[in-house]
């Protein structure tokens, strides 16, 4: 039985996780972590991270990026491997998180869904072959209105996938309404769509002379970030110190 701390514990993907855990057979959440003690979990609850004297097998990390800090400095102490999950770091904490990877194991992924890290492979077997062959890449993603970051996080990871698998030579284009003139071939165009209560929708489009080949991830629910965190949990548990991500996750399901 693998023993997790969760973090950010009373949020709402905490306890998300919470309920995947309890579901899943093969893992514990032991402790939580969050500055509100509002519920009843079935596990004890620290608003302070430093009181926790829990043992566990490792962290998964859905807070908030003012937390991060405090939660690194109790990862390195205890030595207690660390799935980061929280968005919106500064440049500061990910060159920390790069530093602590190399005393202990810590996976980060801008999204936890398993899908959508496989659907980056696939775009970049995709890319190789159609954008020399002269198809326009674009990606157009859809949040609910409450979203206030633009283009999410998950957008700028495909157009990075796409770049990385053509050189790192196109450069990416967020709003045309200024622009008047015909596209560049070597760009990357990111739309951004808000409204409702959409979960979130990824599209990637490339588009060629008379054919269009599309690419899309549809989120329906918070449950598929949590089931993956829960997997890369299970997956960094006992792994030597070193930087992981979801693709690593991936590959060893295969």
């Amino acid at each position: 039985m693998i023993r997790i701390i969760m973090n950010g514990c009373n949020g709402k993907m905490g306890q998300v996780i919470s309920q995947i855990v309890r579901d899943d057979g093969e893992t514990e959440i032991v402790a939580g972590i969050d500055i509100v003690d509002c519920r009843d979990n079935g596990y004890p609850v620290f608003t302070d991270i430093t009181k926790c004297d829990v043992e566990a097998d490792v962290i998964i990390d859905f807070s908030s990026a003012k937390a991060v800090d405090t939660l690194l400095d109790y990862c390195e102490e205890k030595k207690i491997p660390a799935v980061v999950c929280t968005t919106g770091l500064s440049a500061e904490q990910t060159a920390r998180i790069g530093e602590l990877s190399g005393k202990i194991p810590v996976l980060r992924s801008a999204n936890m869904s398993l899908g959508v890290n496989v659907l980056l492979k696939l775009l970049q077997d995709a890319a190789k072959v159609l954008a020399p062959a002269g198809f326009d890449m674009e990606i157009v993603e859809k949040h609910h209105k409450h979203k206030v970051d633009a283009p999410s996080g998950t957008a700028l990871v495909m157009a990075d996938s796409l770049n990385e698998a053509l050189g790192n030579e196109y450069t990416y284009t967020y709003d045309r309404s200024q622009v008047r003139q015909e596209r560049d071939p070597r760009e990357i165009g990111i739309s951004a769509v808000r409204g409702g209560n959409i979960v979130g929708e990824h599209e990637v489009i490339f588009a060629g002379v008379d054919e269009v080949i599309e690419f899309k991830h549809t989120a329906y629910s918070k449950a598929i970030f949590g089931n993956g965190a829960v997997q890369a949990a299970k997956f960094l548990a006992g792994k030597p110190a070193g930087f992981y991500n979801m693709s690593d996750v991936i590959a060893s399901q295969c």
